[in-house]
């Protein structure tokens, strides 16, 4: 339960009975009330601005409105006390009963605790990591693989019908050139010698396993050929052996996508063409001139008619040519038949994941599939920035163009899957991102990973010791939610309670606003409440989770921990983090 969607229903409850009784008139903007937490907590435990939006329309002053309704809220039995502040502001203060009932909320779902409506079963479309199959994965792809697929999850925990795809570039120049690359490897392995790779290929000793596996596939059919009869084959093959790495690689970090579609396969079955016919029966196509970029004008500008797209109908800065002055399409033509075909598959909502280097590209495809959807689809990028890779504080240097790039498995192998998944979602996604592969590691408060982490053993510990020391006190979920839940009265405790109880709402608004790091975040201030009042405990023994001699307290205060170890499970798992049980 999103608790503040609840108290926004009874709120609008208690504004249309004061309708109904005179005392507002109808037709109020209702839905413009707001219920949420106060950015001071001493303020209360929820605050509304309902006296503030509606005083103006209902022709009140805000703060008699303010004070008729705060005398209403006062006659809610879950409400503690309601004050006014400000120019109208109502603070409420909820009574703890409402707070112990949120424990066994939690502890009765599970870890499906969190769930959300919110969604309501809209398909959704998310397309991450789609790099060129010319290379391994790269630590510049891992931010996007890791990004894409935590927002997947936590779509699918706010009720949404989530495909994760991936967009194999195999149609343009650069899969030309890996087969050219992996053709000099595959004479390699045939017993030539190579002595420097030529400008242009790629140089990479992974492809020496995709020129030996074409030699043990077909021998030497292919040495005495002209390009363009090996060319081809090689190419499909050196494509197929990259994926295959690929999909290895990712799941390496736990990434498994439902859809791989081929760009290549799109253009052979009519993509662009469809495109073109359903852009020029609504006139959105024309033979022009675009003026030249704006600063320096290149030197290899030239001033030539064009098949342009009618993209500032849609609100982009310019109009966007189609077709390249050799007659074959650009790579916007493919894009947007890539987004056609999503939306004739049932995708109205798409979510594409992209690099830095691509920012400049979000406009146009905006514009293109709002013209291409008639305006009944919606695209959403999420752009994630470079990440800068250290060890110990100092860069760590890389090079794909010699060969000597850090590989995503690299990463993997170095700090852990978990670890790498954290971390990078410890930012939000458009902020650049410092990875040092030396600190990940460390077990201290500095650490996001091992900070979290050890909060949820340390419930682990205490569920583990308790068994033993107040065996006859029950154990499992079901157990717990029916301890006397009433006898935990510390503010720590309390404070913990409504940490948890918010994590619906954290679902829901990174679903929202597209932004999985909200979850690391908000995780790790949960951990940080916990770890304090751990800490409490240590110095004060009457606030430690077992009291031998007093079992209704400690039932209590283990349904506590339960429910924490639960929520801090159910959180990493959106992140694709296992939970540990001991450190």
């Amino acid at each position: 339960m999103n608790i503040y969607n609840y108290l926004k229903e009874h709120l609008q409850k208690e504004l249309e009975s004061m309708q109904a009784a005179g005392g507002l008139p109808e037709g109020l903007p209702l839905d413009r009330c707001v219920v949420e937490a106060p950015r001071d907590p001493s303020h209360g435990d929820v605050a509304t601005n309902a006296a503030l939006v509606l005083s103006k329309p209902a022709g009140l002053k805000p703060r008699d409105l303010a004070d008729a309704l705060s005398e209403r809220l006062k006659a809610w039995e879950i409400v503690e006390e309601a004050s006014v502040a400000g120019p109208g502001f109502i603070n409420l203060r909820l009574a703890p009963a409402f707070w112990h009932q949120r424990l066994r909320d939690i502890l009765e779902a599970g870890e499906t605790y969190g769930e959300s409506g919110l969604g309501q079963g809209r398909k959704v479309n998310v397309e991450y990591v789609s790099a060129n199959p010319t290379g391994p994965l790269t630590v510049g792809h891992a931010r996007g693989a890791v990004v894409g697929d935590a927002l997947a999850s936590v779509l699918q925990k706010a009720g949404f019908e989530v495909t994760r795809e991936y967009y194999i570039n195999d149609a343009g120049g650069q899969v030309d050139v890996l087969a050219r690359s992996a053709y000099l490897r595959y004479r390699e392995a045939q017993g030539e010698t190579i002595a420097e790779i030529p400008p242009g290929l790629y140089p990479g000793e992974y492809l020496k396993d995709v020129g030996k596996g074409l030699a043990e596939r077909d021998g030497g059919k292919w040495l005495d050929l002209p390009e363009d009869e090996w060319l081809p084959e090689v190419r499909a093959f050196a494509i197929d052996a990259m994926m295959e790495r690929v999909k290895s690689d990712l799941d390496l970090v736990g990434i498994h996508q439902d859809v791989f579609s081929s760009e290549r396969a799109l253009v052979e079955a009519g993509g662009v063409d469809q495109v073109v016919e359903f852009l020029t029966e609504r006139g959105l196509l024309y033979e022009g001139i675009l003026e030249p970029p704006k600063g320096k004008i290149p030197e290899d500008y030239e001033p030539r008619p064009q098949t342009l797209f009618r993209a500032t109908q849609f609100g982009d800065d310019v109009d966007r040519p189609l077709r390249k002055s050799d007659g074959s399409w650009t790579y916007f033509a493919g894009d947007m038949a890539y987004h056609l075909n999503k939306y004739r598959r049932g995708f109205a909502l798409q979510i594409d994941v992209w690099g830095a280097d691509h920012g400049g590209y979000v406009k146009r495809m905006e514009s293109a599939v709002k013209a291409l959807t008639e305006q009944q689809g919606e695209l959403h990028v999420v752009i994630c920035q470079l990440v800068k890779l250290l060890r110990g504080g100092e860069p760590v240097k890389m090079s794909k163009r010699s060969g000597t790039f850090i590989t995503l498995a690299e990463m993997v192998e170095e700090v852990g899957k978990d670890v790498l998944r954290f971390i990078m979602l410890t930012r939000k996604s458009d902020q650049h991102l410092d990875f040092d592969l030396a600190k990940v590691l460390e077990q201290s408060r500095e650490n996001p990973v091992f900070y979290v982490q050890y909060a949820h053993a340390r419930c682990r510990s205490v569920l583990r010791h308790a068994q033993t020391e107040v065996p006859d006190i029950p154990q499992d979920a079901v157990g717990l939610a029916g301890q006397t839940h009433n006898r935990l009265t510390d503010p720590d405790e309390l404070a913990l309670i409504k940490m948890m109880a918010g994590w619906p709402k954290v679902v829901e608004g990174a679903a929202e606003s597209y932004e999985p790091h909200r979850i690391a975040f908000y995780l790790n201030d949960l951990a940080a409440a916990f770890h304090q009042l751990w800490n409490k405990g240590r110095e004060d023994t009457t606030l430690r989770f077992l009291q031998a001699d007093d079992p209704e307290l400690t039932g209590a205060r283990l349904a506590l921990v339960q429910a924490l170890a639960t929520v801090i499970a159910s959180g990493l798992k959106v992140m694709g983090v296992e939970p540990v049980e001991e450190m």
